[in-house]
């Protein structure tokens, strides 16, 4: 039984630098650790989805995006967040992903791959091998700097999960808008059907993606201040140097002065057109008070896991 534990980075790629994620777990670990613990043939693999509730796909979304590679069905465990091509940021996805990853398992444990479907582990049933993503601090980098959706999804439902919440999109989208009102923003006027933005129905504030940033660019005042968001600024794109700025802010354009100065996160949908971020003042700070924190900071050391139990 291929248990998902929420990590959809988890890569069948024989070499794990050419995954699009930082230090993603291998398949093939997993089929290795299974090898040692049962010591004779597994003949058939079930996949265990049962950590994520309600729709797998929002009805908000375009059911063309599976194809044209922005996001998939989320479930609590893919390979390289369902991407056909896992080396290629938009790669159009697969309809099932965690289907998908039960198949490479069986594949690297000599199981019929055709035979795979969904199941259930007995509860408390023994582990018997398992691997973890990156921490969560790089995934989030991760996702501010490539804009990707399917992670963006996954991480609201483990929001959702540490706050003792339903692990579904309503309940991610409850979950997040405490997260914030309990770390001490206004969500006043936010509306969030999913994780991502995906959705043409979330609403966003300015003011508050202003305050967000704001803190998230502070120097930090103590223990309990929010250099803990830290990352989201850390995985900034880079105006004319990476992610999705990679290929704005032309060195020939009226915005080229940006270039190298401008972090920022962006936002497209059909007919919609947001960036939000930081840049460095004449100062050498954030705002006339602030200034720009510089290096990772140590970020949280949650990962998401997934193993694999006996039927």
């Amino acid at each position: 039984m291929l248990v998902g534990g929420g990590d959809p980075t988890l890569t069948a790629l024989p070499d794990p630098a050419q995954s699009l994620y930082p230090s993603p777990a291998r398949v093939s670990d997993l089929a290795d650790e299974v090898r040692k613990a049962v010591r004779e043939p597994v003949r058939r693999v079930l996949v265990d989805v049962s950590r994520y509730q309600g729709p797998a796909f929002a009805p908000s979304w375009n059911p063309a995006d599976v194809a044209a590679g922005f996001v998939t069905s989320i479930e609590p465990v893919m390979l390289d967040a369902g991407r056909t091509d896992p080396t290629e940021q938009n790669s159009p996805r697969v309809q099932n992903p965690a289907l998908a990853a039960g198949r490479a398992l069986a594949e690297a444990l000599g199981a019929d791959p055709d035979l795979v479907a969904e199941g259930t582990a007995a509860p408390g049933a023994r582990s018997l091998g398992a691997v973890a993503s990156a921490p969560v601090s790089e995934l989030v980098e991760h996702v501010m700097r490539s804009s990707d959706n399917v992670l963006a999804e996954t991480l609201a439902r483990e929001v959702a999960i540490a706050r003792d919440g339903e692990p579904s999109f309503a309940g991610a989208a409850q979950e997040t808008i405490a997260a914030l009102a309990q770390a001490g923003f206004d969500p006043a006027g936010a509306v969030m059907v999913d994780g991502s933005g995906l959705s043409t129905q979330n609403r966003v504030p300015a003011r508050l993606l202003g305050a967000l940033l704001a803190a998230i660019a502070a120097p930090a005042q103590g223990p309990l201040d929010t250099q803990f968001l830290r990352p989201i600024l850390t995985g900034l794109p880079v105006a004319g140097g990476d992610g999705t700025l990679d290929d704005r802010f032309a060195r020939d354009g009226a915005s080229a002065a940006g270039r190298g100065v401008a972090r920022a996160k962006t936002g497209t949908l059909t007919g919609i057109s947001s960036l939000a971020g930081v840049v460095t003042d004449a100062t050498g700070g954030c705002s006339s008070s602030r200034s720009c924190p510089t290096g990772r900071p140590p970020g949280p050391s949650a990962r998401g896991r997934t193993r694999w139990s006996p039927p």
